[in-house]
């Protein structure tokens, strides 16, 4: 029952409030409650008869939008019209049909605004000419004109406006799938690259010089890339993830993975307000952060690391802080340069080098 309870929770809370399953579930027992309780004493055949193709209209379009929309939108300005005929008459359900039909009409977002235009216009004179007909007074025809118009122009607006979200979420999906076509094609160029320069060059030992050694040593170096490149991939496909944590847990799992495999003492600092970010800011602050703690167990092994994540106003900052050994300097090589590039792309900036005794690598990224 638990479950059952969730799902249709799950369903409502996806559903659109104005002209989703349960708006037409509601309308449709309206429709229907006001078809029972209606008995009209004029014309009683007309009025049935509009009554009962309105509501077959209804239901097809309730049963059948899914699978021929530009079908039931037809059915849906014919129902309006054949509700509009009759909507003069003393009963309410004609009127009531009539309304449900243009509303759904206009907010549905195959209808050109030609069309749109032409069924209002339609229903207009339709419904001017039955009030005249039924004998009512002249001032219900500006009325009921007036509601009709506020109508239409409020599923317009709603049509409009459900559009701008399909837009949005479209050009969201367009942009997250160039960022992954970039993020694959960089981590999928540079490592295979690579491993082919090494084993080319391994190749030639063995083949020109016969320098088993040194052939053994570039193959080792081609297992390397080949796993940084694995980890890497990894990390750009599990940007698209659903259960990927935020920021600041990822961040955490680093320092405890570093404290775990290299005994290094770590510690993790967050400053302001958590708050989630773009994934193109997340991914470049998480892969920062895996490369410039690698670094400092490669150089400045068994020593302190000091990770800090502040939430600043439009900007996330990243600091890693660990102590510069005095013995030689130290070269990061290729890898925060990569890392300066892939930030620079988001627009981003990152730092890195000794302030004082402290190697510090500092990355900032707008949100």
């Amino acid at each position: 029952m638990r479950e059952v309870r969730a799902r249709v929770v799950r369903l409502l809370a996806a559903d659109d409030p104005e002209t989703g399953r349960l708006a037409r579930l509601l309308m449709t027992l309206v429709l229907a409650w006001s078809l029972a309780t209606t008995s009209p004493a004029r014309a009683p055949a007309l009025v049935w008869s509009a009554l009962a193709a309105s509501m077959a209209c209804w239901l097809a379009f309730v049963l059948l939008d899914r699978h021929a929309p530009r079908t039931v939108a037809a059915l849906l300005a014919g129902g309006s019209a054949v509700a509009a005929s009759v909507s003069g008459s003393e009963q309410a359900a004609p009127t009531v049909f009539l309304f449900a039909a243009l509303l759904l009409f206009a907010a549905h977002v195959t209808p050109t605004m030609t069309a749109i235009v032409a069924v209002t216009t339609v229903d207009l004179a339709l419904t001017a000419a039955s009030l005249i007909w039924w004998h009512q007074p002249r001032e219900a025809i500006v009325v009921r004109g007036a509601v009709i118009l506020c109508t239409v122009l409020f599923a317009l607006h709603r049509r409009h406006h459900r559009r701008a979200q399909q837009d949005r979420a479209r050009a969201m999906a367009l942009d997250e799938r160039a960022r992954i076509a970039r993020e694959l094609h960089d981590v999928l160029a540079h490592s295979l690259g690579a491993l082919g320069v090494q084993l080319e060059v391994a190749e030639a030992l063995l083949t020109e010089r016969g320098d088993v050694d040194g052939a053994v040593s570039r193959i080792r170096r081609s297992r390397a890339l080949a796993r940084e490149g694995l980890v890497e991939a990894r990390s750009a496909v599990a940007a698209l993830r659903e259960d990927v944590p935020p920021l600041a847990d990822a961040l955490g799992l680093l320092v405890a993975e570093l404290r775990r495999d290299h005994d290094v003492p770590a510690e993790l600092r967050t400053t302001g307000t958590r708050r989630p970010i773009s994934p193109a800011a997340e991914v470049c602050l998480l892969r920062t952060a895996r490369e410039a703690l690698t670094n400092a167990a490669k150089h400045a092994s068994n020593q302190p690391v000091t990770v800090e994540l502040g939430y600043g106003e439009g900007a996330v900052r990243l600091v890693v802080r660990n102590p510069c050994p005095a013995a030689r300097p130290i070269s990061y090589g290729h890898g925060l340069q990569g890392m300066a590039e892939r930030l620079a792309l988001a627009g981003g900036i990152l730092r890195a080098g000794p302030d004082g005794d402290i190697w510090e690598v500092r990355a900032e990224v707008p949100e």
